[in-house]
């Protein structure tokens, strides 16, 4: 892959990513993923996965490995029960940040905690909604890493409007971010805009690569046009720009400071 050494701006609409359902599982990747392969659309900086996952109450991915990858799921809605081969378990819901170190390997499994209970056994309905997250994955800085996990409440911090680090190996946010990644030149930054007049704007970072995606809502991106939910923008040698918008919004922002295989 070669290195693009003058700024680049690359809008990829949300309808257009490749797509994943069963009776279960309505996913939506924007790069490669399983069976679905495209030679030029593998990766962008150090992300590899950026999923958009929804999840039927009661059902989920069972116990499954993985091996060095630094994976961080942001949950939009419902809740999602984590549990792996280390003995953690959570339940992951929204505002919650979470990062699991696949590192030399661990099994885990991934399910709607949604639940109902039966009408013949006297229960009644609780928690029945999908769960509606977003997966990603990012290139630690070495492989056979000790695997690991973490997990933070950062509500609060969203309330503000602005941009969070939410996950982050970067030095610069050490002081401020939520939770730790293995990689050394990647930070996750996310950003809860109210909307309307409470809305103020958002100012991405610069860096050599930028991966943004409109989670929930719709906003304006200078120099760029109406981003709707679902959509996601690539920026190479770019940044700075500014994210307006008039309704609830959620937009996540990688920002990396290397590319795969030139770290």
């Amino acid at each position: 892959m070669s290195t693009l050494t003058t700024p680049h701006i690359d809008v990829h609409r949300g309808g257009d990513r490749m797509k994943t359902r069963v009776a279960w599982l309505d996913s939506k990747h924007s790069f490669s993923f399983g069976e679905h392969y495209d030679p030029e659309n593998t990766h962008h900086g150090l992300l590899l996965v950026n999923n958009e996952d929804i999840v039927s109450p009661g059902q989920g991915f069972d116990t499954h490995p993985h091996r060095d990858m630094e994976i961080v799921t942001w949950v939009l809605s419902g809740s999602l029960v984590h549990q792996d081969s280390l003995g953690h378990s959570g339940v992951i819901y929204p505002g919650l940040a979470q990062r699991m170190s696949a590192g030399t390997g661990i099994l885990h499994s991934e399910k709607n905690d949604s639940w109902r209970l039966a009408p013949e056994q006297g229960g009644t309905a609780e928690h029945v909604e999908p769960v509606h997250f977003v997966q990603m994955w990012v290139v630690p800085d070495d492989s056979g890493l000790t695997p690991g996990y973490q997990q933070l409440e950062i509500d609060d911090e969203l309330a503000g409007g602005g941009l969070v680090t939410v996950a982050s190996g970067l030095a610069q946010y050490r002081d401020r971010t939520a939770i730790a990644i293995a990689s050394s030149h990647s930070a996750l930054h996310v950003a809860r805009l109210p909307g309307a007049a409470e809305s103020a704007p958002v100012t991405i970072p610069e860096a050599p690569y930028l991966h943004l995606f409109v989670a929930r809502g719709e906003l304006e991106m200078e120099g760029v046009g109406t981003l709707y939910e679902g959509d996601a923008v690539r920026l190479t040698r770019s940044g700075g720009q500014r994210l307006v918008a008039d309704s609830p919004s959620e937009v996540l922002v990688w920002e990396m400071h290397a590319r795969l295989g030139a770290q």
